[in-house]
């Protein structure tokens, strides 16, 4: 990784999404106005910089099929990735998180059955979004 990028993300977490996907996509810019901060940058898990984080936490690029939440150097996928992400959001957000009190197996069923259909559901681009300029500095 770059020195420039690993600067970026000092004090901050990053979160990996499909960048072909309309609904992760769409989880971009619902969180970019709650976190007025900053404290999230982004990145596809398609581009170079996410296929590096993910070989650096020892996930398999390309099988995973998961948003990843990259923070304090831990790797969090799933429903614990979502929740993680909505703790770090402006109020009223962070009160979303008492919902890791539900088991995980229960919290990732749901998980996973909107990750399998978020295409059918959703739609899908050919490639990845190309953030405005406007929030270009969140993303890796």
């Amino acid at each position: 990784m770059e020195k420039e990028q690993a600067a970026a993300m000092e004090g901050r977490a990053v979160v990996l999404i499909d960048g072909v996907c309309h609904l992760c996509q769409g989880l971009v810019r619902f969180i970019i106005p709650r976190d007025p901060k900053g404290k999230l940058l982004f990145a596809p898990l398609q581009s170079e910089i996410s296929r590096e984080l993910m070989h650096e936490q020892g996930l398999l690029a390309g099988q995973l099929g998961t948003v990843v939440l990259l923070e304090d150097g831990v790797c969090y996928t799933e429903s614990a990735a979502v929740l993680r992400i909505a703790r770090r959001l402006r109020f009223p957000w962070p009160a979303a998180y008492l919902f890791i009190a539900v088991p995980p197996p229960l919290r990732n069923a749901l998980y996973r059955l909107v990750a399998r259909n978020r295409y059918r559901w959703f739609g899908r681009d050919e490639q990845c979004m190309v953030p405005t300029p406007e929030i270009r500095q969140r993303f890796l």
